[in-house]
């Protein structure tokens, strides 16, 4: 398993952004418990999203993101989002959309052997960074096959109040009508008739933002989406988050 820093030039964002990449170097075989050399291997692929005032740091640092994606053989892509809410902004060469959803598995399909099939990538994230899995995940279904959200920061299009506008979205009450919303994001997809991805609900009981993660859970199962729902007696913290991505890559097909 290898870990790799990497800076590319984006043209999504005009500028030099870096990125983690956990890759595995040799398939772990649990049969035989060894590491087999398997050049031509594709390998399932999780991009990972951190959450505000975090970067591509974060997982790595603060979970153990890495043992699990090597007992996996799972290749996870941790990029930087800043404060982006990972949406395409009104403001020039921040179009954090399309880079997500686009030229990032675009990219790293050329630079790594990842596997090109939906069934193989996933998307995830925590807080800023499970709305942005949640909404990218919907708007890029075609792409994404599975969709995590842990601890989503979804509050803004449920309380519509003045305090919750941090500046970003311009009217929140306008902007929840549109598909900056994830509500919005899931009825296009369902009227469009795209693929549908598989979700991953999770939060804490202490967290403040588990009543609208509840609420979205059931907007989904209302929808007749598979959604699956977990819980557990923390708060907005890394110890939920690390409990949770092991449950997650448990979860997904590896």
């Amino acid at each position: 398993m290898a870990i790799l820093q990497v800076n590319y030039q984006s043209k999504a964002l005009f500028r030099t952004v870096p990125m983690n990449v956990i890759l595995p170097a040799d398939r772990f075989d649990p049969d035989s418990n060894t590491y087999i050399n398997d050049p031509d291997r594709k390998y399932k692929t999780l991009y990972l999203l951190h959450g505000l005032l975090g970067n591509y740091t974060d997982w790595i640092t603060k979970t153990r993101i890495l043992d699990w994606a090597a007992e996996k053989n799972l290749a996870v892509v941790m990029p930087s989002g800043d404060n982006s809410f990972y949406f395409r902004s009104r403001t020039p060469w921040n179009d954090y959309q399309t880079f997500i959803g686009e030229e990032l598995v675009e990219m790293t399909r050329r630079m790594f052997p990842l596997s090109d099939r939906r069934e193989d990538t996933f998307i995830a994230g925590l807080s800023m960074g499970g709305y942005g899995a949640l909404r990218n995940g919907i708007i890029y279904s075609e792409t994404f096959s599975h969709v995590i959200g842990l601890s989503s920061a979804i509050h803004l299009f449920e309380d519509l109040s003045a305090e919750n506008d941090i500046g970003l979205f311009d009217d929140l009450k306008e902007a929840a009508k549109t598909d900056l919303n994830p509500k919005i994001t899931v009825s296009d997809m369902l009227k469009a008739g795209r693929s549908v991805p598989k979700f991953y609900l999770s939060c804490g009981l202490q967290d403040d933002l588990l009543g609208v993660n509840v609420n979205f859970r059931d907007f989904l199962k209302e929808n007749g989406i598979d959604v699956t729902w977990d819980e557990e007696d923390y708060g907005h913290e890394w110890d939920f988050w690390d409990s949770q991505i092991r449950k997650v890559l448990d979860w997904l097909p590896l």
